[in-house]
């Protein structure tokens, strides 16, 4: 059985780069997109989990805001060396 988890935006802004695409296997704590607020910081948005990305709903460019689902990962439940 599959596990989804959204990856939400921690603040408003514009996205700077997104990372991943459809289809991504990405580990844990790897960097998905880079999220420029309006004082200039740059927030990585990052997960917890491994896993596969279902969807992608931002590009580069576009604004943001806080809470914001930016992606949708299938959560791996095969365990790895870090578990």
């Amino acid at each position: 059985m599959s596990s989804y988890r959204t990856v939400d935006s921690l603040s408003d802004g514009i996205v700077e780069k997104v990372f991943v695409e459809k289809g991504t296997y990405v580990h844990e704590w790897e960097p998905l997109f880079l999220i420029k607020t309006a004082n200039g910081a740059i927030k990585k948005i990052e997960m917890g989990v491994s896993g596969v990305i279902s969807k992608v709903n931002v590009e580069p460019g576009e604004r943001v805001c806080s809470d914001m689902t930016l992606a949708l990962l299938e959560e791996d439940t095969v365990s790895n060396g870090c578990d």
